[in-house]
């Protein structure tokens, strides 16, 4: 059959439309994006701004018709941390709705983390053993771990690199005092609950998804993504620890510059990578894999996991 699924992330919209069947890797047939950036459309009170309902609105709208003219039998739509964490989410929820047809399913943080361990799973398979998961959105870090397709733990932290931006490097670049002050909250809160992880052994194998991750893989030498899925790449901590204080010097258009960096995401290439370095130095991990799937395949794998479940039922 063929699905879409409509991704409302906190930096990006995206409507990936795909053929998919069980028993087979979903494979994509057409993908269409927006920045929405709406970790950053926020109103000193924590609400979605007008602006940022409508482009939401207006994606939304744009993705339907793609997805009906694409022939797709289903849409799945789901939002993550920037409309789950507004005040005005209800609101937000409802707007988009009348206005565009469209109703999005609110993910819970921990969805988020197991519907990422889900993907990343399938992925890597049964080989991979214990196995531990991160991913920096744009809103939240997501964090998962264990030893079957459903995670023994998982759980979600504000610590996305657009929020941080948003909250840290609104202005000019922050001071050294300040990074000092950003990387103790980081670890902090990323530590708080390290021993849900840790406490049944360490990890036989360790991946990472996301833009960002993919990005800073990509600065500290892993292939390009027109090599493909398949090939293997991977963030190691040394590389990118070397990597920091060089990114907190370079300018917007330097950043830019850099392999694998989108123009409309260099303010978030610090906090993201200073983030990725407190999982990997409190975990204990030396590299991470880089998973090219993730949440959106994670959702379209759960749903082939149920359409197979009522079919055998029948």
């Amino acid at each position: 059959m063929r699905l879409g699924v409509l991704d409302i992330g906190s930096n990006t919209g995206h409507l990936l439309v795909v053929d998919a069947h069980g028993g087979a890797a979903p494979l994509p047939a057409s993908s269409h994006k927006q920045p929405l950036r709406l970790a950053e459309h926020l109103d000193e009170d924590g609400a979605v701004t007008k602006k940022g309902i409508t482009a939401l609105t207006d994606f939304c709208a744009s993705a339907t018709e793609i997805a009906e003219d694409k022939g797709c039998e289903e849409m799945l739509g789901f939002a993550t941390s920037a409309v789950r964490d507004a005040v005005n989410s209800h609101d937000v929820l409802a707007h988009v709705e009348k206005h565009s047809g469209v109703r999005l399913e609110v993910l819970s943080g921990e969805d988020e983390a197991r519907l990422t361990f889900l993907a990343v799973r399938r992925w890597f398979g049964w080989s991979a053993g214990r196995l531990a998961v991160f991913d920096i959105g744009g809103g939240s870090l997501e964090i998962a771990g264990g030893t079957d397709e459903n995670p023994d733990v998982a759980w979600s932290l504000p610590l996305g690199a657009a929020r941080l931006a948003r909250a840290w490097f609104g202005g000019e670049r922050p001071s050294d005092d300040d990074i000092r002050d950003l990387r103790k909250q980081i670890r902090a809160e990323i530590a708080r609950d390290a021993g849900h992880l840790l406490r049944p052994g360490v990890p036989d194998r360790a991946a990472a998804t996301s833009k960002t991750f993919r990005s800073l893989a990509r600065i500290c030498g892993a292939a390009p993504s027109g090599d493909g899925p398949l090939v293997p790449r991977v963030l190691e901590l040394s590389t990118l620890s070397e990597w920091i204080p060089k990114l907190m010097d370079m300018s917007p258009e330097e950043l830019a510059d850099l392999p694998g960096v989108s123009p409309s995401r260099t303010h978030q290439i610090v906090p993201g990578a200073l983030v990725a370095e407190a999982c990997m130095d409190i975990f204990d991990l030396s590299e991470l894999e880089i998973c090219p799937w993730a949440l959106r395949e994670g959702v379209i794998l759960e749903r082939l996991d149920q359409i197979s479940v009522v079919t055998r039922s029948r």
